[in-house]
């Protein structure tokens, strides 16, 4: 590792509320901790909601999580790995995610999602730059049965 403990702190810290915003709904700290370029992008599990650009990831924001029809009820993240470059300015990271709310009192969410992402330093702030959200091919199939 090629950061301080400081560093490591942030960054951990930005993960957990990468997801972890969403239980009070603190949509300033989410953009905060986002990198607002045109190339910031998120890959979710199905294609129809990767998300490329600050401002599309600000949209979806602003009409799917602040509404009244949603509420994140809880999360986990387990088995976190986090790496820096020698440098010291980018990190990535892995882990499983379980992430659960209610979309109209419906209950939704994942349980071992597969997550990773990069964060990087810029200006002597840490920022997320990307995300990928990915399930196994056998948890694909299973939740498709139900």
């Amino acid at each position: 590792m090629n950061a301080n403990s400081e560093d490591r702190i942030l960054v951990e810290r930005i993960i957990n509320d990468s997801i972890g915003w969403a239980l009070t709904k603190d949509k300033a700290r989410l953009f905060d901790i986002m990198a607002h370029d045109d190339d910031f992008f998120i890959f979710h599990p199905d294609s129809k909601s990767t998300i490329i650009g600050f401002d599309a990831f600000r949209d979806l924001a602003e009409r799917a999580w602040m509404s009244d029809a949603f509420k994140a009820t809880d999360f986990a993240i387990r088995d976190l790995r986090l790496h820096f470059s020698e440098s010291g300015t980018v990190a990535w990271y892995a882990c499983y995610l379980d992430d659960h709310g209610e979309v109209n009192g419906k209950r939704v969410g994942w349980d071992n999602c597969r997550w990773t992402g990069i964060v990087e330093k810029r200006n002597g702030k840490w920022v997320t730059v990307q995300m990928h959200f990915s399930f196994a091919t056998d948890q694909i199939a299973a939740s498709a049965k139900k």
